[in-house]
């Protein structure tokens, strides 16, 4: 694989979350409208002469509730967005349980990541600890102050120090080249689509127990028309949460680890002990338990155990993360 260079990496990743900054309220808003619409569509329906039922959008009706929620859902979107994401040190740490590694503790970690940081001119982010046996490791952060490098207990003691160098020169690549920023931003999308999803789940099913509970009171259907309308909203939700979802994984493409890999291999200098590593990782990933698949976007290899219902099926159709393989023979071609 061609390897395009650290700026224009970082420029087509700044680029990628202006793009993600511009189309989700975008989304939003069009989901909100298509909700006014629908609302009005079924529920301002009428008999005719016949007896069938005549319904009607009214666009004019439903522009102007558009533009009186308008404001709302911009305030709370913003304020919502704003939170999650210089949120996000605390919520990737409290999704994992890291905690700070100092030079104390691991005088061999902390040098590692020291020296080569000195190597590319970068500062030095934070080193955190994930105390599971088994391998993995994710960089994270949306700047100088939150940006952190995190290693497993058992990636530590496994790997020796060419190879381990090669894992956290991939991590340092993700920093450098604006990665985390771009995924965080992903990330906290997601995570409202998520929500929004999940609340309108439960307005369906409540909705439905409602009306199996009071089906005796309603034999002429006058509820049926209630249903619909929150099933029709339910589906659209859903439709727009997953298209959202399958943009934005694409947005976040393979290309990100591939280039992280060449990255760290032309910062550590051995490419080879890079391609150990993500083999001996790959035989053992940890973080499984982890249920969060937009958190697991930032390891270095997604854990192959995730018990994630339908939800991480979904997830694996559109995975950020590229065969294993496939990184390895790249990086034995060097």
């Amino acid at each position: 694989m061609k390897y395009v260079g650290m700026q224009s990496q970082i420029r087509r990743n700044n680029m990628f979350s202006v793009l993600l900054l511009i189309m989700f309220p975008v989304i939003i808003l069009a989901t909100v409208w298509v909700f006014l619409a629908l609302v009005n569509y079924w529920g301002t329906g009428y008999y005719d002469q016949y007896g069938n039922i005549i319904n009607e959008l009214n666009l004019d009706v439903v522009n102007a509730y558009f533009l009186n929620v308008l404001p709302w859902v911009i305030g709370i979107v913003l304020v919502w967005f704003t939170i999650a994401y210089f949120a996000n040190a605390s919520m990737v740490t409290r999704a994992t349980g890291a905690r700070p590694l100092t030079r104390t503790e691991n005088p061999r970690i902390y040098n590692m990541v020291e020296n080569l940081c000195m190597a590319c001119n970068m500062d030095m982010p934070a080193i955190n600890i994930v105390d599971d046996p088994q391998l993995n490791a994710f960089a994270s952060g949306i700047n100088k102050k939150s940006y952190a490098v995190t290693l497993t207990t058992g990636i530590i003691h496994y790997l020796d120090d060419d190879e381990l160098e090669g894992v956290i020169a991939h991590e340092l690549t993700h920093i450098r080249n604006n990665d985390t920023r771009l995924l965080i931003t992903s990330i906290v999308f997601v995570g409202i689509i998520s929500t929004i999803m999940s609340l309108t789940v439960n307005l369906l099913y409540h909705t439905f127990l409602y009306s199996g509970t009071h089906r005796s009171r309603d034999k002429e259907g006058n509820g049926g028309g209630g249903i619909i309308v929150v099933l029709i909203i339910g589906l659209v939700c859903s439709a727009v949460a997953y298209l959202f979802t399958i943009v934005t994984r694409f947005a976040i493409s393979r290309k990100r680890e591939y280039m992280a890999d060449a990255g760290g291999a032309e910062l550590s200098g051995k490419p080879w002990a890079l391609a150990s590593a993500l083999r001996k990782i790959s035989q053992n990933p940890g973080l499984d338990n982890v249920e969060r698949a937009d958190i697991a976007q930032l390891f270095i290899m997604h854990p192959d155990e995730m018990q994630l219902g339908i939800m991480g099926w979904m997830n694996s159709l559109f995975s950020t993360h590229p065969d294993p393989q496939k990184r390895i023979e790249i990086l034995e071609q060097f």
